[in-house]
């Protein structure tokens, strides 16, 4: 193990004094130029004044209303990009200059408000997909960001088809599964997809992992259908949502109606008995507001030994005091069980992928997450935020786990592992804008305290063959695997980030968050080893009570220059830290061994890069990255150190590594370029590629050093198109991934390897999905075709849960939903 930092909160970076060089390189700027107010007036094709207009100035991310006469005032700076807008009308977009007068903005009226028209009306107010210098409470100047509108999309929603919703965000990784979209499992430069557990992920803004420090993956998903947007803020949103490197994946559910109420109604039949209902209702009444979802799933899966089912039921309440004070709550509920096939050799999968030889594995989850939120504004320039949140929760998980994965499963006593994870804790934000020469900057300051009470048991489950979750009555004396843990962790964390606006064109974020972690382990595991006949040679029991208190800083700083009003050059570094997480300290399986003295990770992220449009036909967002790792966590082959002779993957601090590569999205809108006349019709490509590579570059583990680190494939391409005419739209989409390795040793395997399936590289792969949805009044059909190739490939290689070996990702599959909307 290479322990490279030796104090907390300070990290040796050999490259970064060239990195932070580089940013600097972009610290040129004009001189600063005062914001001016400018006026304007909103009319109809018959020059009537136009009331409650929206009018944005996308330069500097200010906004208007319209008066009862039409007009407006607006602040800009020498010149703006002003959006103008509001229901039943065409959107206008105007390019003006601060030192000439304004002429009257003309909307014309929408005749045939069709599915396309509405598309392309959004498509002129957002055509782009990243998040605004500062929204709400939160700054996000200078950071690589992706924002993803949901309805937007033609996809498989039903079951959130991940490369289908994620298709436009540059760099991600997947762990497929055949789970109905019941969990997300996302990656990407380097980190593992494993249910999320790299990123911070949220929900309307709060935390909806099973710990955030101690074991941060997500088992609960919110459902496609109930999602409105989903904000991706990369490694820099350590400094105000938390130290993962992976960064943010935040969902914002869907508002309630301003009707009195509106309800909606979709039904999927698809492949494999899957079934879906996902039933809403939502309304606004005076200063009362809600929206509230049911989610149910079942399907059977494409292997023997496969089927789930799962309930999912969500509400937000609402109430405004005043235009100024909010209180909102918000409740959700999601458990499900599924049967789990387990996993495949190299060569059961090569000769036939849909087979299983485990008819035992179990998993079942239980989530219940609370939130109140109260919101004020005290100024126009001043809000302020505070929530509560909490989850009780548990998972579940019972089945023959044995590394010999072409092994019979022999009928005993299986595998037992349960979760419980109580947690609450508060966050509170305050944002203040203020103007110095003229330039308006801001400054964020926020606090956040949470406590968790988890518990983690493992040790031998039933003999039977039901989805049975207690412990068993009968003691194995040979059976290895046994602890009791509980996790009391404890963090409070102080953040600040301040937005300096040097310039109309330029601003600098530096920012600086404080963390103090407390985490204790308390409970004792059972050391049991056999020789190689199964006989016990070693029993005993440790006990153990470790408590391990950090407090450090997370420093970084972000760099926004836009030379024009339509693009933008951006550039951050920021530090990282990711704890040691429950899995990492305990938990065991036969194929897998960890590190007794495993530690925390530490390193930075940093992204240069450029992103803009060309009016309304072409978006773009390039940029260059790198993410550097002390103490990085991994696996690699060995014999097992506790005994037995097997060789295992050994899970511990490996050493320092680096992942690097260019990313780049951009978005043709043809329609706008060859068709503009006919808002009937529309077509869009894209193209969405991220060519990556990495080393380790210090290790004390052997033939490491020089290696790739694992999950980071060479070439990750996404490309498709949409096209649409009135109310009919279609999509089609290609994914390409090439071959990326699975542990550090960078192991291989053949088409014949028939013991393990633990072991090896992912083959390169591409999978190819169409979807298409027609609307008719207050009805939708939505349908497609998910692997229309056919191609038989894997994402993941599994350790333990959900059974050792090589997991198939889903054949080719169809769905159809219809949706009635009220």
């Amino acid at each position: 193990m290479n322990h490279l930092a030796t104090k907390p909160g300070y990290f040796r970076l050999p490259v970064a004094s060239a990195v932070f060089s580089l940013l600097l390189f972009f610290i040129t700027f004009s001189a600063s130029a005062q914001n001016l107010n400018v006026q304007g007036k909103v009319t109809t094709e018959q020059g009537t004044p136009l009331a409650n207009a929206q009018v944005i100035n996308t330069t500097i991310n200010t906004a208007a209303v319209t008066d009862q006469n039409g007009t407006f005032t607006i602040k800009c700076g020498p010149t703006a990009h002003l959006v103008i807008y509001t229901d039943g009308y065409e959107m206008a977009v105007l390019d003006v200059n601060a030192n000439s007068n304004i002429p009257d903005i003309t909307l014309k009226k929408i005749t045939e408000l069709t599915e396309v028209v509405i598309e392309r009306n959004l498509q002129k107010r957002s055509a782009i997909g990243y998040l605004k210098d500062i929204e709400g409470t939160n700054i996000y100047a200078g950071k690589k960001s992706e924002v993803i509108t949901v309805d937007r999309l033609v996809a498989n929603k039903a079951v959130g088809t991940m490369r289908q919703i994620y298709a436009q965000v540059v760099g991600l990784t997947f762990n497929e599964g055949a789970e109905g979209g019941l969990q997300l499992n996302i990656g990407g430069r380097g980190l593992n997809p494993n249910r999320t557990s790299n990123f911070n992920t949220r929900q309307n803004g709060y935390d909806i992992s099973a710990d955030v420090l101690g074991y941060p993956e997500s088992y609960y998903t919110p459902p496609a259908e109930g999602v409105e947007k989903i904000q991706v803020v990369r490694g820099a949103a350590s400094l105000q949502y938390g130290t993962q490197f992976g960064g943010l994946v935040n969902f914002i559910m869907h508002q309630p109606s301003k009707k009195p109420i509106e309800v909606v109604q979709r039904n999927t039949l698809g492949s494999y008995g899957l079934f879906t209902n996902f039933s809403s209702v939502s309304g606004t009444e005076k200063k009362f507001s809600f929206y509230t979802f049911f989610n149910y799933k079942q399907g059977n899966g494409f292997r023997p030994n496969a089927n789930f089912n799962s309930r999912n039921f969500f509400i937000n309440l609402n109430y405004a005091f005043t235009e100024k004070t909010v209180l909102r709550f918000d409740y959700t509920l999601f458990d499900y069980l599924a049967k789990q096939p387990g996993g495949l050799t190299d060569l059961m999968f090569y000769q036939n992928m849909l087979q299983s030889n485990r008819t035992r594995n179990w998993f079942g989850v239980n989530w219940n997450l609370f939130n109140l939120k109260l919101e004020h504004k005290f100024t126009e320039n001043a809000n302020f935020n505070v929530q509560f949140f909490g989850l009780n929760a548990s998972r579940e998980t019972v089945g023959y786990l044995s590394n010999r994965v072409s092994g019979a499963d022999p009928g005993e006593g299986r595998d037992l592992i349960k979760g419980k994870f109580v947690n609450w804790g508060a966050e509170a934000k305050f944002l203040q804008q203020y103007t110095i020469n003229n330039q308006k900057s801001a400054f964020l300051i926020g606090a956040k305290y949470y406590q968790a009470q988890n518990t983690g048991y493992q040790g031998p489950g039933s003999a039977g063959s039901d989805a049975n979750f207690t412990p068993a009555t009968v003691d194995f004396p040979s059976y290895a695997n046994q602890s009791d843990y509980k996790y009391p962790n404890l963090n409070v964390a102080l953040f600040a980030e301040n937005i300096f606006r040097l310039s109309p064109k330029f601003t600098i974020t530096p920012g600086l968050r404080y963390e103090n972690i407390n985490t204790k382990s308390q409970g004792y595991w059972r050391h049991i080893n056999t020789d190689l006949a199964g006989n016990v040679i070693l029993d005993e029991r440790l006990d153990e009570n470790v408590t391990k208190n950090r407090n450090f800083f997370l420093a970084g700083i972000g760099l926004s220059y836009k030379p024009t009003q339509k693009a933008e050059l951006y550039a951050n570094i920021s530090q990282n830290y990711r704890s040691v997480t429950f899995s990492d300290i305990r938990t065991a399986t036969p194929g897998l061994v960890i590190d007794p003295n495993i530690t925390d990770e530490k390193g930075f992220t940093s992204d240069i890069g450029l992103r803009g449009k060309i009016d309304e036909r072409f978006s773009y967002d390039t940029n260059v990255y790198a993410l550097l790792y002390n103490d990085k966590i991994g696996e690699y082959q060995r014999v097992n150190p506790n005994g037995g002779g097997a060789v295992v993957r050994y899970r511990s601090n490996i050493g320092t590594a680096i992942t690097y590569g260019w990313e780049a999205l951009g978005d043709w809108n043809i329609s706008n370029t060859f068709f503009k006349q006919n808002n009937n019709f529309l077509w869009t490509l894209f193209v969405n590629n991220a060519i990556t590579d990495s080393r380790y570059l210090k290790t004390d583990a052997p033939n490491i050093k020089g290696n790739k680190v694992e999950f980071v494939p060479t070439i990750n391409l996404k490309t498709g198109t949409t096209v649409g005419w009135g109310n009919f739209k279609a999509s089609a989409q290609v994914m390409y991934v090439s071959q990326q390795f699975t542990d550090s040793n960078n192991s291989t395997a053949n088409e014949t390897e028939n013991t393990f399936g633990v072991f090896g590289q992912i083959p390169s792969y591409y999978v190819a999905d169409v979807s298409a949805t027609y609307t008719w009044r207050c009805v939708k059909l939505e349908a497609g075709v998910n692997n229309l190739t056919n191609n038989y490939y894997f994402t993941r290689r599994a350790t333990g849960y959900p059974g050792p070996g090589i997991l198939p990702s889903e054949p080719r599959t169809f769905y159809t939903t219809l949706q009635i909307k009220l």
